[in-house]
């Protein structure tokens, strides 16, 4: 429920809309005493997306912002779904390139953005 919200940085649907993620992509297991391991796969919609990075980056701070429970995170492009999966998974759990990439003003404000409930 919480990602479902989430809207594409191009497109005026979100993420399930477009099927980016379903409610199969999500995966969590319990790995210790009130503390979780949330899996996620996504889905681009393209081979080729150029913001798929980005989109792992909003799943990332929505989560990160909204589960109610100790976690961590995985967050993953569906094996064969990208050309460069590989290269981006790196970036979308590096918690050193995540947290450069917020401290960019315009990067920021496209997550806002993307992440922001609808009122």
């Amino acid at each position: 429920d919480i990602i479902r919200t989430i809207r594409d940085p191009e497109k005026p649907n979100t993420l399930e809309e477009l099927e980016v993620v379903t409610e199969n992509c999500v995966e969590v297991q319990e790995i210790g005493e009130d503390e979780y391991l949330v899996i996620i796969r996504f889905t681009p919609t393209v081979p080729h997306c150029s913001l798929a990075t980005l989109i792992g980056l909003c799943l990332r701070i929505k989560l990160q912002r909204c589960l109610p429970f100790r976690h961590k995170l995985e967050i993953y492009i569906s094996e064969g779904t990208h050309s460069i999966e590989e290269d981006i998974n790196k970036q979308i759990n590096d918690k050193e390139r995540v947290a450069a990439a917020m401290e960019n003003p315009n990067l920021r404000e496209i997550v806002e953005q993307c992440v922001t409930e609808p009122d």
